[in-house]
């Protein structure tokens, strides 16, 4: 009899059924494996902590600026800064612009309030500055006077106006009138308006250097010269000067005016040593010689050195004086 035998193949040690169960951890995996678990939990809190900071950062950087510009639009001018070389005040200032109440500072028209300053005349230029939170800062530089004119208005008011060394007429605020007084009287010119402005005088340069130089180098000429006349600066280049005492001067535009006023002084000195004469012109425009003319008195040759000689014409009263040469 034959035995039949089945044989199984051959089976990893893996595929044996285990029947034990794993070990329980110890007390102190167990100890180690919580703090893992906390540590974790940690570092997730604080980056989220940290990654939330951050936004509500730069939440914070983002409407910062926007809120401190609304307010500064917002903010009222509280203050006028006036710095200028002139005589215009802060009240000026003031009423020159003509702030609305309550106006912001980002809210002004810088452009509009220049030409608010400039259109009196008396301002030659302006510069203005918003100064944060709510001070407008104007700097100015203003026009000095030579002269003064009366001028007469629409409804025929006559009004005294200053005239600057560039022709501009304007009113004139915050001069001292001790000072305005002493300035000579316009005379010979034709004032125009357009828009209801006076139109600058042409020609007013060399009056102003002339009345410049004389106030410097002769004071004691200057303070007698009561109108000075521009009628025949275009047709003859000269410039006429009456002084209180009704003598007429007449100045050559193209002729040195420190020389002219040299021979002037010289010849008044020289005129004084004759009271019972009365001047009446002298022409300082001709040159090497300077006529000069009295009023109802015989024509007396003064030099220069003044020093009288005897009566040259009893016909006409006027003579020729050598006049100071060039150096």
């Amino acid at each position: 009899m034959t035995s039949r035998h089945t044989t199984n193949p051959a089976r990893s040690w893996r595929d044996i059924p285990q029947q034990m169960s794993p070990r329980a951890l110890s007390s102190e995996g167990r100890r180690r494996a919580s703090l893992r678990v906390l540590k974790t939990a940690g570092i997730l809190v604080v980056v989220g902590a940290l990654a939330w900071g951050g936004y509500q950062v730069a939440g914070t950087l983002r409407e910062g600026p926007k809120q401190q510009t609304g307010a500064m639009q917002s903010a009222p001018v509280k203050d006028l800064v006036l710095v200028t070389d002139g005589v215009l005040n802060q009240a000026w200032l003031s009423q020159a612009l003509a702030l609305p109440k309550n106006t912001s500072l980002m809210a002004l028209d810088l452009f509009q309030l220049r030409n608010r300053v400039l259109a009196s005349g008396q301002v030659r230029s302006a510069t203005l500055t918003r100064s944060f939170p709510a001070t407008l800062a104007v700097n100015l530089s203003e026009r000095m006077p030579v002269a003064r004119l009366s001028a007469q208005d629409r409804d025929g008011t006559v009004r005294t106006m200053l005239v600057a060394r560039d022709g501009v007429v304007y009113d004139g605020v915050g001069y001292d009138p001790a000072m305005t007084t002493t300035l000579p009287w316009l005379a010979g010119v034709k004032l125009t308006r357009v828009g209801g402005t006076f139109q600058p005088i042409a020609g007013m340069e060399p009056v102003a250097e002339l009345l410049a130089k004389t106030k410097l180098e002769a004071e004691h000429l200057y303070g007698n010269w009561k109108v000075v006349s521009l009628a025949r600066l275009e047709s003859d280049a000269v410039i006429e000067v009456t002084t209180r005492d009704s003598a007429k001067i007449i100045f050559g535009v193209n002729e040195d005016f420190f020389r002219q006023l040299a021979n002037l002084d010289a010849i008044l000195d020289a005129a004084a040593a004759h009271p019972e004469k009365t001047l009446r012109e002298i022409n300082l425009a001709v040159g090497s010689q300077v006529p000069v003319a009295f009023s109802d008195a015989p024509a007396v040759a003064v030099p220069a050195t003044g020093r009288a000689s005897p009566p040259v014409s009893t016909a006409a009263p006027r003579l020729i004086l050598p006049s100071i040469s060039k150096p």
